[in-house]
């Protein structure tokens, strides 16, 4: 198997909406984004597939050296291998590649975020810095398409934390801000025994209005000139604000089950928005 091969079984694999936003870019592109998705892939099963904290800290610190390796020219793992042709052709800097695995290592530490606030460097980390990443790899002409970059990972990672809350509770880990939480009278009891109450239902419309807002802010940031650059990140947009419909629609119950789009609905939400961009 090729590392090529490799990182897009991984892509196809995992059955994310980003496998649907990379369908319709041309072959570097692909391959370039393809990688870093494997990448991401890979550092997050490091954490949350190793039920020993220690074991995921020394898997992360390998994968801190193996970077190193990838920018001294001598990668060994298939991911960063198919990395090194990324490198060659898109400004990919080192530091942000650590930074995500930063932000995978607070997965280890850290199972409650005080504030919106504290909760932001988190979504940077695992998910605006991809975004930044992305944003080279799909091309722009505008500097400002990089702050909608990092608005738009922001709004990606929101509406993970959305859909994922019943999956994560079951990890014993809360990404919802405890200052919410306080605000919407919900318990951390009520979660992590998985009670769907109307006050649980209130607090996750509110978290759906924030996750929209970010989204608003980040389209409304990307110059017209890079919106057809930029139609990968359209799409995956296009997806998971769809998820976020269905899942106010179903009254939020994202405790007991994690609620998804259908394969074929994300193909036709990704040849909708390509085509219309």
């Amino acid at each position: 198997m090729t590392p090529d091969s490799y990182c897009q079984q991984r892509a196809a694999a995992s059955g994310s909406s980003f496998y649907y936003s990379f369908l319709f870019l041309p072959p570097e592109q692909r391959q370039a984004i393809t990688a870093l998705y494997a990448f991401c892939r890979e550092v997050d099963d490091a954490v949350d597939e190793t039920a020993d904290p220690h074991l995921a800290r020394t898997k992360l610190a390998w994968w801190r050296s193996e970077i190193a390796a990838l920018y001294a020219g001598t990668p060994g793992h298939p991911v960063t291998q198919a990395l090194a042709q990324a490198i060659k052709q898109f400004p990919l800097p080192e530091e942000q590649l650590l930074e995500i695995i930063d932000g995978m290592e607070m997965d280890i530490d850290t199972m409650r975020y005080p504030d919106f606030r504290s909760l932001h460097l988190y979504c940077y980390r695992v998910a605006s810095v991809v975004g930044l990443l992305a944003a080279e790899i799909f091309g722009y002409r505008d500097r400002r398409t990089l702050k909608y970059a990092h608005d738009l990972g922001l709004a990606f990672q929101l509406t993970n934390i959305i859909r994922d809350v019943g999956e994560d509770a079951r990890r014993g880990r809360i990404y919802l801000p405890q200052e919410d939480l306080l605000r919407f009278g919900v318990g951390e009891s009520d979660i992590l025994e998985a009670r769907h109450t109307d006050n649980f239902r209130r607090l996750m419309e509110f978290q759906i209005a924030r996750a929209e807002a970010t989204y608003d802010q980040a389209l409304k940031q990307l110059p017209a000139c890079d919106r057809t650059a930029q139609r990968s990140g359209l799409i995956m947009a296009a997806i998971y604000r769809t998820l976020l419909a269905e899942i106010a629609r179903d009254g939020c119950q994202v405790l007991r089950q994690r609620i998804s789009l259908t394969p074929l609905r994300k193909f036709w939400l990704a040849t909708k928005t390509w085509a219309g961009t």
